[in-house]
């Protein structure tokens, strides 16, 4: 199997997520965000399903929290 990973730059180019990097550290740390996977001292990247899964959780969840 394949694993695609994504750099930050493609969080926002390619799966539009609009949050800042220390944004995503925050919700990564709650637990709220896929974890990242080091790649080296100053790279890191995410999987690709991992975070195309929590973009598919977000949208499912909006018909739950929008306002009746």
């Amino acid at each position: 199997m394949t694993r695609k990973l994504v750099s930050k730059k493609e969080l926002k180019s390619i799966y539009g997520v609009p949050y800042s990097f220390a944004h995503i550290a925050r919700l990564e740390t709650a637990g709220q965000f896929p974890p990242r996977v080091r790649l080296g001292a100053c790279r890191v990247a995410w999987v690709a399903e991992e975070v195309e899964t929590w973009i598919e959780e977000k949208v499912a969840n909006r018909a739950q929290t929008s306002p009746s």
